[in-house]
């Protein structure tokens, strides 16, 4: 069954994490994603080795890659340019992340690629924006982290700032790009007409702030650090039981004086010290340190048992391993299996939207360097074998 983006093609001009994600996504959803990198170079994620696949691969291509094809095309050449601008023809989004100036610089803005195809949707992805002082400001995920502010609110109290564990701010940074192209495209369908999209790390990263942004620009409050707890819901962090931890979030009355029958002191329900979220907030210390004298008696596994059963929100801090041990995980189909031209059968992460009547799939593998150049450039523009051959002698292709 068609994907729901079944006939929408994408020319992924854009390298890294954030606008590969994105196309991963629109890709999973059934459109057609070319993948457009610098022969012989390829996109800078390629590179980025240990860890490796079976072939030798970088993991990390694989992670944001799948289902598009691959083809080389140098945009600093006269004919490499003109194929492009050919493929924009006939396609309907081109993404990049360049810095900003790039691609005007190179005669393929979106002024220019407009001329040649009224209704492509052109998304831009940068660290700090197209204009402003920053704009031409070089910006990784991490660098973004701190800039954000998200930084300052990520690890323990008294320790330092620490950046979160995955690129957090280019995966939020994807996520509004590819929303903002079906936006788009949903514009398009009405009017007829492309658009320009502007994405930038630095503004998703603010957004991703939520309450954090919300507390200082309607109350002054500036966050702190809290570790794996709740600035303002307690008991809401991560608890150590006999053998290893959990995380427990107690976010209401209700279940509060459920988890206090649960851990086994129904007692604490009605204690003045802690009968309202207020208190407990106040006391934060005082609580965690008598619940986790509670949770040392039992194990970790032992304790996830009863609080699903009482229906509290409890689960295990996991492994990356135990993560894909999980059943629900598994069941869920968030590993699925695809072959891939060299590393053979290869185990990827499934698709976490599901659709009930036009449902997304791992289809490809991430493609090899340049895998798809012929095919695409002969499907697409009529290219016969030897023309490519000649494209490949002139370092086109």
């Amino acid at each position: 069954m068609p994907g729901p983006l079944e006939g929408v093609r994408v020319l992924d001009l854009s390298r890294i994490v954030a606008g590969p994600l994105a196309t991963q996504i629109l890709g999973d959803y059934g459109a057609e994603i070319i993948k457009i990198e610098q022969p012989g170079v390829g996109d800078d994620s390629r590179a980025w080795v240990p860890p490796a696949a079976p072939d030798g691969s970088a993991a990390y291509f694989f992670a944001i890659n799948r289902n598009k094809k691959s083809v080389t095309l140098n945009l600093k050449h006269p004919r490499g340019k003109e194929l492009l601008k050919a493929l924009v023809r006939v396609g309907d989004v081109v993404i990049e992340n360049f810095k900003p100036g790039t691609m005007e610089e190179l005669g393929l803005g979106y002024d220019e690629l407009r001329e040649v195809n009224p209704r492509v949707i052109y998304c831009g992805i940068s660290g700090f924006g197209g204009s402003g002082p920053d704009r031409e400001r070089a910006g990784y995920d991490s660098i973004l982290q701190g800039v954000s502010g998200l930084m300052s609110i990520t690890g323990e109290r008294d320790g330092r700032p620490v950046k979160a564990g995955v690129a957090i701010v280019d995966e939020i940074t994807a996520l509004y790009a590819h929303g903002a192209i079906l936006a788009a495209l949903r514009h398009r369908d009405r009017s007829g007409r492309g658009q320009k999209i502007e994405c930038s790390l630095l503004e998703c990263g603010v957004a991703t702030l939520m309450n954090a942004a919300i507390s200082y620009l309607l109350a002054g409050v500036v966050q702190g650090r809290w570790g794996s707890a709740h600035e303002t819901v307690v008991p809401y962090q991560a608890f150590r039981a006999r053998d290893g931890y959990l995380i427990i979030g107690v976010g209401n009355e209700r279940l509060w004086k459920t988890f206090c029958e649960a851990i086994g002191a129904p007692e604490w329900a009605d204690d003045p010290r802690f009968d309202s979220n207020a208190k407990r907030v106040d006391r934060r210390e005082e609580l965690v340190r008598l619940i986790e004298a509670r949770l040392a008696a039992k194990s970790r596994d032992e304790w996830i048992r009863e609080f699903a059963t009482a229906g509290l929100p409890a689960g295990p801090i996991n492994t990356i391993d135990q993560t894909f041990k999980d059943p629900q995980v598994l069941h869920r189909g968030m590993v699925q299996e695809v072959d891939h031209p060299t590393a053979g059968r290869v185990r990827l992460v499934g698709i976490p939207v599901k659709f009930s009547d036009s449902p997304g799939a791992v289809a490809q593998a991430p493609p090899l360097l340049g895998q798809h150049t012929a095919e695409v450039l002969g499907a697409l523009l009529g290219l016969s074998s030897a023309d490519v051959d000649e494209l490949k002698r002139e370092g086109v292709v």
